[in-house]
């Protein structure tokens, strides 16, 4: 009789912990978007406004990843164990997307932030890309507590100059790589060693102010100052993206090719399945991310025939259950990523690839 009530009890307290609410989320392979097409109501999802546009075959598909969990909805042990041996899933610490003392309110805005800011750096480099003039105005959103800025700039601060070099606000057209804006200042900033001053000429309220501060180490190790930018953009191009309630940066750079798409005359996938995820920024850099095996599977399922990523997320690429499936095209750069679609169109194989 003893034995039998240990086994009993060795067995309630076995499948009670499967039921135990777990910090940990599941990432599985979302919804894949694409942004030549239209949205439910019949609308395009790029709308451009003040511009001929056009409307090509092929796809240029944004990919996402659905996550389950989270500090107000934590998943059981056993819902854990059953995403750990599918192939398609992953199972992911919780602080990953949801950091200590930040609410799941907080992080959807924060995404919300991101998806903003991805559209309007998608915008500046395809019209990089396309040889198009815009002006970016670098003013300062805040700056962070405890940081050495702190006290010394003020939000809408405009930044004329750093170190006496005038920021320039103007894209040239003829140089797609050219900083302008906040993108400039932020390269000089971080040009220098840690605890070198930073001079800094200001126009606040319509009056000049010149300002020095002291750099620290910043998230990245280089050097910082603790100021929040953001560029003021003034585009000849009224484009408008709508992707629903989708947050994140990671959309980047298929925005960026999917303006560019409905910009040109002439198709740039020459009608090929094309899918991928990166962040991208105003000058055309494109950044890694995570999920990439979710959003392989799910370019794979919806019919892509290549799939573009970060050279900086190669790392993942082998561990999708839809690698082998895919032709997956390591780019770093939207110019990297619009000469891979010229070679697509011409029918060519000679592609850069994850290694």
């Amino acid at each position: 009789m003893t034995l039998v009530a240990a086994l009993v009890l060795l067995a309630g307290l076995g499948y009670g912990s499967l039921l135990l609410p777990m910090p940990y989320l599941v990432a599985a392979p979302g919804v894949t978007l694409n942004t030549l097409g239209e949205q439910e109501g019949g609308e395009p999802i790029i709308g451009i406004e003040g511009a001929d546009d056009y409307e090509h075959d092929g796809s240029l598909s944004m990919v996402t990843v659905q996550y389950a969990g989270g500090p107000d909805h934590r998943l059981n042990l056993f819902t854990l164990v059953t995403a750990w041996l599918s192939p398609s899933q992953a199972v992911l610490p919780e602080e990953l997307l949801f950091p200590a003392g930040r609410s799941q309110e907080e992080v959807t805005e924060r995404q919300t932030v991101q998806m903003n800011d991805s559209q309007t750096d998608a915008t500046a480099a395809a019209l990089n890309q396309l040889n198009i003039d815009y002006e970016a105005i670098p003013l300062v959103a805040e700056a962070v507590e405890d940081m050495p800025a702190e006290g010394v700039v003020e939000s809408g601060d405009r930044v004329l100059a750093v170190d006496g070099e005038p920021v320039p606000t103007g894209t040239s057209g003829d140089d797609k790589e050219q900083l302008v804006g906040s993108a400039f200042v932020v390269e000089h900033v971080g040009d220098r060693g840690v605890g070198e001053p930073v001079e800094l000429l200001l126009e606040r309220d319509g009056e000049e102010v010149e300002v020095e501060i002291e750099t620290v180490e910043g998230e990245s190790g280089a050097a910082a100052v603790g100021i929040l930018i953001a560029d003021d953009m003034d585009f000849p191009v009224d484009i408008d993206i709508s992707v629903g309630e989708i947050g994140g940066p990671s959309a980047g750079m298929m925005f960026a090719l999917g303006i560019i798409d409905r910009l040109s005359e002439e198709s740039i996938t020459g009608g090929a399945q094309v899918a991928g995820s990166g962040t991208i920024t105003s000058d055309g850099r494109v950044g890694g991310i995570s999920g990439i095996p979710q959003k392989m599977v799910s370019a794979q399922r919806d019919g892509a025939e290549y799939f573009f990523v970060a050279a900086e997320s190669c790392s993942q690429v082998a561990q999708s259950a839809a690698y082998g499936e895919l032709d997956v095209v390591r780019v770093e750069t939207l110019t990297d990523a619009m000469g891979a679609l010229e070679t697509i169109r011409e029918g060519g194989d000679d592609l850069p690839r994850c290694d």
